[in-house]
């Protein structure tokens, strides 16, 4: 059972992308394709950003402890997703165009938030093995990771800011993103109470037996 809910994961983690690309083939993407691969790659990178974040607290809450092994699985989609998104931008938007983009970042406050998201997942995908966890040490690499939570909140603006509304899909995610943060912040405050340094080193033991690409 375990071995076939992996490969099940995966490919339903997949799908959003095969079904985009199956819309693009039959020209279902609407009347602004370019709008459509953005606004759903995007959603996606989030989609996938929360649940990253969410299998920890869910972890400690049902006692799942095999639900650490997808969240490496889940954090590269989540990067993949917004990699995808990011694409969509640089050909669709700005034609390959580096310094109108770079022109874009630094001017355009949404794009911004969207950038430094994106840039701040590559190095999590990027040392997201075993080998790197030996590497930098677990301590090192752990510190490293946090650099999610980051990111997470990064992308909540930068949808927020790119709709320019504050209603709807574009909070709730914000709203996901921090009650996730604020459950770590209160877990944090109640194992440093009751036994400092317990909670380091429980998260320490389950990030590198498991090998997760984002984080505690």
């Amino acid at each position: 059972m375990q071995k076939a809910l992996k490969p099940l994961v995966f490919v339903l983690a997949l799908s959003p992308a095969a079904y985009l690309v199956y819309l693009g083939f039959t020209n279902d993407l609407g009347v602004n394709p370019a709008e459509t691969l953005q606004l759903e790659t995007g959603t996606w990178a989030l989609n996938f950003l929360v649940a990253t974040l969410a299998i920890t607290p869910l972890r400690r809450l049902t006692r799942w402890n095999r639900l650490i092994q997808y969240r490496r699985m889940v954090g590269l989609f989540a990067f993949f997703y917004a990699f995808a998104h990011f694409l969509t931008y640089l050909i669709l938007d700005q034609s390959f165009d580096l310094d109108q983009m770079m022109v874009d970042v630094v001017k355009r406050p949404f794009i911004t938030m969207g950038f430094t998201a994106f840039v701040l997942m590559i190095p999590l995908a990027l040392t997201s093995t075993k080998g790197w966890i030996r590497r930098l040490g677990g301590r090192h690499w752990q510190m490293l990771h946090r650099l999610i939570y980051v990111s997470a909140v990064a992308a909540s603006i930068h949808y927020i800011w790119k709709v320019k509304v504050v209603l709807g899909a574009p909070v709730y995610y914000a709203v996901a993103v921090a009650l996730l943060l604020g459950a770590r912040v209160v877990w944090q405050i109640r194992s440093a109470k009751s036994e400092p340094h317990s909670g380091l080193r429980a998260e320490m033991g389950s990030t590198s037996s498991s090998v997760d690409a984002n984080l505690p």
